[in-house]
């Protein structure tokens, strides 16, 4: 049986790092950037048991379930963790983490997240990247939700671990991920005896065999559909254009927005203010007394492949996710989303408007 997947030739290293090229110049940088074979969780653990250990200080920020999880690996490191959380439907500040980096001056590291697609917020790191240079601090950034969808800079922000993954506003696969790594970066990992080292977590394996030896010998055998599929997305952006993609999502966003407050019915934005609200999903708080599951449950029944889903764990009962991302990011998929929600909840006894919805996302999205 012949399949057009299947028996292909193996993927060299040439190609291999061609790839790497590629996505280094989606984030405009000079630093090195390994394609990790996995998706995004392998090098967003792997940077942070590279560089963190026992005589780390570090602060965490905490805007969603991500900043949690980053704050559990760094205390298993050994590291001294101090976390800085903010409300899940805002955003934090470069004036709070200059006042938590005040309050603990011995602070080496930061770790952050860009946009959390789970609760829909998304942080200034422009301004907050100039805060922690000023600080010296090494600063550990989780892209994976806004690459594609906003602007990403690791160079210019000051960024050392930026961590990104295709298979959101990329619109490419979840197999396989990859993160830039800055010369700072490398030397903490090196100076580190905790650092995984033969590991698959390892990106000092990457670094030591793979970009010293000129990228001429990979290190295993690549997960070769996936990174196929990686350049065949960002083949596919480089063509639409990058500040054509991040316009799609940024419209979408600002639809959804005024579409669901036209809608009514009760629903509202989760996060309160436009500007702190990530463009690769919006998240929707239900009124009291509907339950967001069911909600999205009753909005499936007519096109399961509508981009809603409900929030995870504590959040499942209260908010909806509006995923208008890579190839959702369209008129059509916010326009037929908030459809289906005004009809559920009509079946809930809660009147709406989807005609009004659907007017308010064609006078926001641009001509």
């Amino acid at each position: 049986m012949s399949h057009p997947l299947l028996d292909l030739a193996p993927l060299s290293a040439d190609r291999f790092a061609s790839i790497e090229a590629r996505v280094a110049r989606l984030l405009d940088t000079e630093q090195d950037v390994v394609i990790t074979q996995g998706e995004a969780l392998l090098p967003l653990e792997g940077a942070i048991r590279g560089t963190a250990g026992p005589g780390t200080v570090a602060l965490n920020v905490i805007t969603g379930p991500y900043g949690q999880t980053f704050g559990d690996w760094l205390r298993d490191c050994g590291a001294t963790v101090h976390d800085l959380a903010v409300p899940f439907h805002t955003a934090v500040t470069a004036d709070r983490i200059a006042e938590a980096l005040a309050e603990h001056p011995e602070t080496d590291f930061v770790s952050l997240v860009h946009a959390e697609a789970a609760t829909g917020n998304t942080n200034p790191v422009a301004e907050i990247g100039e805060v922690v240079k000023a600080h010296g601090a090494l600063f550990y950034l989780d892209a994976v939700a806004s690459v594609g969808a906003e602007p990403v800079l690791p160079d210019a922000w000051g960024v050392d671990l930026c961590v990104i993954g295709a298979q959101k506003a990329m619109g490419g696969p979840a197999g396989v991920s990859a993160v830039s790594v800055s010369q700072r970066a490398w030397a903490r990992m090196a100076a580190n005896p905790r650092a995984p080292r033969r590991s698959y977590l390892s990106l000092l394996d990457w670094k030591e065999r793979w970009i010293d030896g000129g990228r001429k010998a990979l290190l295993h055998a690549p997960a070769q559909l996936e990174m196929l599929a990686l350049e065949a997305c960002v083949e596919r952006i480089e063509a639409e254009g990058l500040e054509t993609v991040m316009a799609r999502h940024a419209s979408a966003a600002a639809a959804t927005r005024a579409g669901v407050l036209a809608l009514g019915g009760g629903l509202e934005p989760y996060v309160h203010r436009a500007r702190e609200a990530a463009p690769v999903a919006t998240t929707l708080r239900t009124p009291a007394g509907v339950d967001a599951a069911e909600l999205v449950a009753r909005a499936l029944r007519a096109d399961p492949a509508l981009p809603l889903a409900a929030g995870g764990g504590a959040l499942a009962r209260e908010m909806i996710r509006v995923n208008h991302y890579g190839p959702l990011a369209t008129r059509e998929a916010v326009r037929s989303s908030l459809a289906a929600l005004g009809a559920a909840l009509a079946e809930r006894g809660r009147p709406a408007d989807p005609d009004a919805a659907s007017r308010a996302v064609e006078e926001t999205w641009p001509a």
